[in-house]
């Protein structure tokens, strides 16, 4: 038979399992809120952690916890940053009270976990109080923004560093595939040729913008507002605390953060969330057009484009025998798609809150955190499943440049922009290349057409052919 014990707080008396380091209130939060089947992710479980490991040493040192009470709600912490005790933070990402019952979670595992070290019993919070002590000093709506703000730190180091990544992969297949001229296109139409490796090194700028717009966000949630308490007036928060706990937590994470240099401000507004969630849209808007344009660019193998080869990871149909589908790239554009969605969740959240406090934390926190470890996620399937493996389909790409009317517009300058249309109309009506018409046409001779339609030059800024031009 399980065993329980009887808890109390403000609304009655609850059954708690006698060995739960939680508390009435986190059952109440579990048993209030059955919304996605999720708890609290993991390093945001460790980003809470610090925040009390934070505001226990700012209150010691302010002379507010005794010394026995506050070493012991530290050691509790640090276990919980080291990953003990995961199971016993059990309320959904999605609650109502603002995330309180999540900080109360937290509350009470470190006070009943203190209570341990100091040789009492759990549930008895005789020893160290969930409120009184671990709370102290705070209120749900200054601990549980710094900890989305800790999280997203602790997060996007590794998103960044991925992004490099893929910036470095693009350039390095920029470089092996410059020397392969293929059709440029337009419209989804034929229109000048350009190299491949120009192709990829294009695919790699807009990576290069996205690192610099979420470096940029990431450094607004720098600043929080720890001491805010509950609207921004910082009542009930010592002044040497207030002024302290932001550098503790600097110290104690290896973050350097800042105090938020207007509380009520911090403590109601939630834009550098949007702020970085647009710059993980955008990023998501950039290489969703990436996945786009290679698999097109792979589309065939024998009735498509077939420029591009790539890593083959899994048979493609359950019906169709040797049938091999661009999985790697579908699967990136699924990612952005949900990034996109979870940029409207966290745009709704943010501006839907009233007055003193945005209530919708909870919900914009659970959609921001999954939002960066997706695209990490997504970008490091990407690279290592099917960008690095890329080749390029020479012989087909070659095909497509001698095929294509395209190359016509090199010879504007020399036959002038009516003789080109006239022989572009015929070339397509009779599948007659353009060399051969203008050869017909007596416009020009073999050796000026080799001059003027080298594809190399044609991918290069300039006249191609200027040498020739007939003034």
């Amino acid at each position: 038979m399980k065993k329980f014990r009887l808890e109390s707080d403000s609304i009655g008396t609850l059954e708690v399992p006698a060995d739960a380091y939680y508390g009435v209130q986190s059952l109440r939060g579990k048993n209030n809120f059955h919304i996605t089947g999720y708890t609290l992710s993991g390093t945001f479980i460790t980003a809470l952690a610090y925040v009390k490991k934070a505001t226990s040493i700012a209150n010691y040192e302010a002379g507010l916890i005794e010394k026995d009470v506050a070493e012991a709600m530290v050691q509790a912490a640090d276990e919980i940053i080291k990953g003990k005790f995961r199971d016993q933070f059990i309320t959904d990402v999605i609650q109502g009270g603002a995330g309180t019952s999540m900080n109360m979670n937290m509350n009470e595992v470190i006070a009943n976990r203190a209570n341990e070290i100091l040789g009492g019993e759990l549930g008895k919070y005789d020893k160290c109080h969930p409120n009184d002590h671990v709370n102290f000093g705070q209120s749900t709506n200054d601990v549980v923004p710094t900890a989305g703000k800790l999280t997203v730190q602790m997060l996007i180091k590794d998103l960044l560093a991925d992004l490099q990544y893929l910036y470095d992969t693009l350039q390095k297949k920029g470089d092996e595939f410059d020397h392969v001229i293929k059709m440029g296109r337009t419209h989804l139409q034929d229109a000048v040729p350009i190299r491949l490796g120009q192709e990829f090194k294009a695919f790699s700028q807009p990576v290069k913008r996205d690192l610099k717009r979420i470096s940029s966000a990431v450094e607004e949630l720098t600043y929080v507002n720890m001491g805010a308490t509950a609207v921004g007036t910082g009542i009930n928060a010592d002044v040497e605390y207030v002024k302290n706990v932001v550098r503790i937590l600097s110290e104690v994470t290896g973050f350097n953060f800042k105090q938020s240099p207007d509380l009520v401000d911090g403590t109601r507004n939630l834009d550098s969330f949007v702020w970085l969630s647009s710059a993980l849209k955008t990023c998501a808007v950039n290489l969703s057009k990436t996945a786009n344009d290679i698999r097109l660019m792979a589309s065939g193998p024998k009735a498509g484009l077939a420029e591009l080869g790539l890593p083959q990871q899994q048979p493609g149909s359950s019906i169709m025998p040797g049938k091999v589908n661009p999985v790697i790239p579908e699967v990136l554009n699924q990612v952005c798609f949900q990034i996109f969605g979870n940029d409207i969740t966290i745009t709704k959240a943010a501006e839907a809150g009233q007055l003193e406090l945005n209530v919708f934390e909870p919900v914009l926190f659970f959609n921001l955190f999954q939002s960066i470890e997706i695209l990490k996620n997504g970008i490091v399937t990407f690279i290592e499943n099917c960008l690095k493996g890329i080749t390029a389909q020479e012989a087909n790409c070659k095909h497509w440049v001698d095929r294509s009317v395209g190359i016509i517009t090199a010879l504007n300058p020399h036959i002038g922009y009516k003789n080109a249309a006239e022989i572009a109309k015929e070339s397509i009506k009779t599948g007659t290349p353009v060399a051969e018409l203008v050869l017909a046409k007596g416009l020009l001779t073999k050796e000026e057409l080799d001059i003027i339609l080298n594809p190399f030059e044609m991918t290069k800024p300039g006249i191609p052919g200027k040498q020739l031009l007939k003034h």
